[in-house]
């Protein structure tokens, strides 16, 4: 796994031993930020289900000014740290390892891009839509990208969050939700 663009290009990643992460693969990372590509420069990203943070390191690659990564598995948190290190992006990160629901629930800031790539069949998808929007930690006209296997139904709008797309790569599929709050 490495950095596909950006300051950090070719640059390889740790990953996690095992089965435990799904890591995203390079098909559907480079077409996850080809999507969001002008959307990335200077901007706040917040990387849920972060794994071995490869999506919030592609993202500070390519301009982002700031990530958030949060996971709740120590080794995880290890490898991302890590990870960030070897790019040299520790003073762009902050590391949250804990439950997404308790980051979500205590954020008091507000992120341009989320990006969420939990664990394939689980029920993550619908409560991290619903928190986002109830405590609105999603910047006007900000972006969410979700992962998720292709045939995972999502929904068409949650609060302000409406879905825009979806991307289907074989058996993974990217949605895309945009926070709309300026038409509200």
């Amino acid at each position: 796994m490495r950095i596909i663009t950006g300051s950090q290009r070719g640059r390889k990643l740790v990953t996690l031993e095992g089965l435990h992460t799904r890591p995203t693969s390079e098909k559907v990372k480079e077409a996850l930020f080809s999507i969001i590509q002008f959307e990335i420069e200077g901007r706040r990203v917040l990387d849920l289900f972060a794994g071995s943070g490869q999506l919030g390191l592609e993202a500070l690659s390519r301009g982002a000014r700031e990530c958030v990564f949060v996971d709740n598995d120590r080794n995880a948190m290890r490898i991302i740290r890590e990870n960030a290190e070897k790019c040299g992006f520790t003073d762009k990160s902050r590391f949250y390892q804990n439950d997404y629901t308790t980051v979500l629930k205590r954020s008091d800031e507000k992120y341009d891009i989320i990006l969420i790539d939990p664990p394939y069949a689980s029920s993550y998808y619908d409560k991290s839509l619903k928190l986002i929007s109830a405590f609105d930690i999603l910047a006007r006209n900000g972006i969410i990208v979700v992962e998720s296997e292709s045939d995972q139904e999502l929904p068409e709008e949650v609060g302000t969050i409406r879905k825009v797309r979806d991307y289907r790569y074989g058996r993974t599929k990217l949605t895309v939700y945009r926070n709309n709050t300026a038409d509200s």
